[in-house]
């Protein structure tokens, strides 16, 4: 079994360093998509679990690899933005963040990372794939794969509220665990606790 992870909008895969580690009985296979570097598509040969971040489990779940078995998103949704479907992220915050955009991409990158928890520099970016990525989460929706899923959350996550949580993932065999203290970033803030919950969500 291999372990597929996927880094949310403003990451990369660094992100999973705290939680990986947590998780060495598994192979693990890193998708980046690139908004620091050159990207990288793992080739994933055989059964794996997506272990995904926030836009990450939108980007699987639109584009799931062949041997999807199961789903762990963390901080992940199937919308991220308001629409007639369900509650979500005001469009108007995301229209916002792309007319700044256009400004200034870096001191946008940087308000957001902030906002998650993460201070600090971060290498050059490309701006055209954040931008692009900005409009896949005010526009886009994906379907929830006919696999196991665990919905991991935190209480405290300023972007998905209650109710825009409680919207992702319509299937009512999935299942969801909640932070009481965690924001949008557990993978660092609490890996240890999703560490102990994908490997009770996993088969032995």
């Amino acid at each position: 079994m291999i372990l597929l992870f996927a880094h949310g909008w403003g990451f990369d895969r660094s992100v999973w360093e705290p939680l990986a580690s947590q998780l060495p009985e598994w192979e693990h296979a890193f998708d980046d998509r690139g908004y620091f570097g050159r990207p990288a598509t793992p080739h994933v040969d055989g059964p794996c679990w997506a272990i995904t971040h926030s836009l990450g489990t939108m980007r699987v779940l639109r584009d799931p690899p062949a041997g999807l078995v199961g789903v762990v998103a963390i901080n992940g949704f199937s919308r991220f933005a308001v629409s007639e479907a369900g509650p979500g992220v005001p469009r108007r915050v995301i229209v916002r963040m792309l007319s700044a955009f256009q400004v200034d991409p870096a001191r946008v990158l940087a308000t957001f990372r902030a906002e998650c928890g993460v201070d600090g520099d971060f290498p050059p970016i490309d701006a055209t794939l954040l931008r692009q990525d900005l409009m896949v989460l005010r526009d886009g929706n994906a379907t929830t794969p006919a696999v196991p899923m665990l919905s991991l959350e935190g209480a405290r996550d300023h972007l998905l509220t209650e109710d825009t949580r409680a919207a992702q993932f319509p299937r009512a065999d999935v299942r969801r665990l909640v932070h009481p203290g965690g924001g949008h970033l557990l993978p660092i803030e609490a890996p240890q606790w999703c560490a102990q919950a994908i490997r009770a969500a996993l088969p032995a």
